[in-house]
């Protein structure tokens, strides 16, 4: 059998950092976790980032690790480890965090998309284990994807392919991050479920949601879940949005398998029954016939795992960013 060596795993989140030594296996070692911090700008996070990854190569005790695996929501240069401008670190611009992660460990290193490094982490090692075509969504503050056609990873023109949240469901609706009106993130991610819960308690609407401060998109599902009739309106428009959309990239792509992470995907049964039913029926026939809709299996640890893959590709020379 071919020997794997460790890699190091790094991911910068919004408002967290995690690191851990990723084995052949797909098993994490050392695992770390500290807040992001972020507003302090991009050079002391990413050094107490690399301090992160220290501790987890000395906590993992394995052989020295070959390669660095980051993963980081974008837009980023995968091909020059760059990272450009991600709406979830304001400020950074023009990172050259992979450079800076090489220096800091002394081997190579693999910057990709976070949302597409979990892609590959499930395919590898998940719930896509034995596929060959795959779709991964993230359903969370916001929702990402990423795909694997043929098993390779697809990544695109410019390294950022897989915005399967920007397809859009309601033209003319609701304003996504993005600027555009109707994308299906402005309704299935966590903060749109939030977000279209408080307008509707503003305007008036009975709910027993009117008893939360806050009202998040946990709080409208449990609501939905118990009879809950303005809460059963919002989640019901979220998992006809994400029926819709994953419908459309399923006639598209006639994936064997749509796997859903993220936060949001903790409701379980109540967010995939719906979003599989409709897949079924208004699919085309063969591709509602091939397609599963499973929850991820990878858990909080699904970007590490993921930006291990990509550095254990880099290390055995299976790096497309070429």
């Amino acid at each position: 059998m071919e020997h794997v060596p460790p890699v190091l795993s790094l991911d910068i989140g919004g408002t967290k950092l995690a690191a851990g030594v990723v084995t052949g296996d797909g098993r994490i070692h050392g695992w770390q976790v500290a807040p992001t911090r972020r507003e302090e700008g991009p050079r002391p996070v990413l050094a107490r980032l690399f301090d992160l990854g220290r501790k987890a190569i000395a906590e993992a005790g394995l052989p020295e690790v070959a390669a660095v695996g980051i993963s980081c929501g974008g837009p980023l240069d995968a091909a020059t480890g760059v990272l450009e401008c991600p709406p979830h670190l304001p400020g950074w611009i023009d990172v050259p965090v992979g450079a800076m992660a090489s220096e800091a460990f002394g081997v190579p290193s693999a910057l990709e998309n976070d949302a597409t490094a979990a892609a590959l982490g499930e395919f590898r090692y998940g719930a896509g284990r034995g596929t060959s075509t795959m779709l991964y969504l993230t359903i969370s503050t916001g929702v990402g994807g990423g795909s694997v056609i043929g098993g390779r990873l697809h990544r695109g023109a410019a390294g950022n392919g897989g915005e399967l949240g920007h397809v859009m469901v309601r033209p003319g609706g609701r304003r996504c991050s993005c600027g555009r009106l109707g994308c299906l993130e402005a309704y299935a991610s966590g903060t749109a479920i939030a977000e279209r819960a408080r307008a509707a308690l503003a305007a008036g609407r009975a709910s027993s949601l009117a008893a939360i401060d806050q009202p998040t998109a946990e709080d409208v599902s449990r609501a939905a879940a118990d009879g809950d009739p303005l809460a059963g309106e919002i989640w019901d428009e979220t998992t006809w949005a994400l029926g819709s959309a994953i419908t459309d990239l399923v006639n598209a792509f006639e994936p064997e398998l749509v796997v859903l992470g993220g936060g949001v995907t903790r409701s379980g049964a109540r967010l995939v029954d719906p979003v599989a039913a409709a897949v079924a029926r208004d699919a085309m026939p063969p591709a509602a016939r091939s397609v599963r809709i499973e929850l991820a299996r990878l858990g909080a640890g699904v970007c590490v795992v993921g930006a291990g893959a990509v550095a254990h590709d880099l290390v055995a020379g299976r790096n497309t960013h070429a």
